[in-house]
């Protein structure tokens, strides 16, 4: 489980939330009357595939997730009754962590910058 603070952008609106880290899931999937109550607006409707490999529809949202301090803006799943709450692999590197495929612990690893080369030199 990872803490975590959702915001809404554009009012500041904010909830903090206990979420099951899910490296199977690409989206953070977060309670629709949540998002509601913070007043997340629905931007898109995605066709999503569950796990047992039927298709469902789900709308999607912006938000900015914080955790130990670290915030990224990311597109949710209003989550419906029956769906789990998780925070997704993009969520989860967008905020600069993995998990220890050793431990099974969340760490965080910041952000990696690869340097690029012109000529065979790398520019700094």
């Amino acid at each position: 489980m990872a803490r975590v603070r959702v915001k809404n952008p554009d009012n500041g609106a904010s909830r903090e939330l206990s979420l099951l880290v899910d490296t199977g899931s690409m989206l953070t999937w977060i309670d629709r009357r949540v998002l509601e109550e913070l007043r997340v607006r629905p931007r898109r409707t995605r066709r999503l595939k569950t796990i047992e490999g039927c298709v469902i529809e789900r709308r999607t949202g912006l938000v900015t997730l914080e955790m130990e301090g670290n915030e990224a803006d990311v597109e949710v799943v209003f989550a419906e009754k029956g769906d789990a709450q998780v925070l997704g692999v993009i969520a989860l590197e967008s905020l600069g962590y993995m998990v220890n495929p050793i431990t099974g612990r969340l760490e965080y690893v910041g952000y990696i910058a690869y340097r690029s080369s012109v000529d065979g030199k790398l520019n700094p």
